[in-house]
């Protein structure tokens, strides 16, 4: 009798699992690297990658940069964030850093989260989860976002407060707001928030990872 084959890739946004042990612990699906002069983002309907621009600036993202599957930034998510009007409506974004060089994107990476960024983009909630590769022993001493040398969570405060400035005519809108950096306990509560608002706007069956997604 012939080998059955799965026919269809599992859709990385709600086809892969957040991680074995989140909020402490969750994967990254990584869409960007730190080598990437162009942004890339997920197709939502076909969970491929997708050319969304070039870099605004002449900065280059200084993490992997990517989302957690099974995660929807709404409703909890927005309650976290002082005056945020609502969620940005996506999967969680997601930082990891890694002593070694990787320079692929498109592939799943375990992480340890150690705090995050709050973000406000046109008034939404953008949150921007700050993790390190869990294997990684160079960074075995990190238990929290404060204990990272500041010039690098600074470096990843600046780039995101920076990368969707447009100097047109003059002017530079910049739709972002740094609310601030928060460290492991307050990123667990964002993590699980997310979770429970991806539960509430899409409904999975946990028992397959073939999930057709037409929005």
């Amino acid at each position: 009798m012939a080998r059955s084959f799965d026919r269809y890739r599992a859709h990385p946004w709600h086809g892969l699992s957040t991680g074995d042990a989140p909020p402490d612990e969750v994967d990254a699906y990584i869409e960007i690297t730190p080598f990437d002069a162009v942004k890339y983002e997920i197709d939502k309907r076909t969970g491929y990658l997708r050319v969304d621009r070039p870099q605004g600036s002449s900065a280059l993202p200084p993490t992997l940069y990517g989302f957690v599957p099974r995660t929807y930034c709404g409703d909890k998510v927005a309650a976290l964030t002082p005056r945020a009007e609502e969620g940005d409506q996506d999967p969680l974004d997601i930082c990891v850093l890694s002593q070694q060089r990787i320079d692929r994107a498109e592939i799943v990476v375990p992480t340890r989260v150690l705090g995050g960024i709050a973000l406000l983009d046109g008034g939404e909630a953008d949150d921007k989860i700050i993790a390190v590769l869990k294997s990684d022993p160079v960074f075995e001493y990190a238990t929290d976002l404060k204990h990272l040398p500041k010039t690098v969570v600074e470096r990843i405060v600046h780039y995101f407060a920076t990368y969707k400035m447009q100097f047109r005519d003059g002017q530079d809108p910049n739709p972002i707001e740094v609310v601030g950096t928060y460290g492991l306990d307050h990123a667990r509560k964002v993590v699980g928030a997310s979770m429970a608002d991806y539960t509430d706007n899409f409904a999975i069956d946990d028992s397959t990872q073939d999930r057709r997604v037409t929005d």
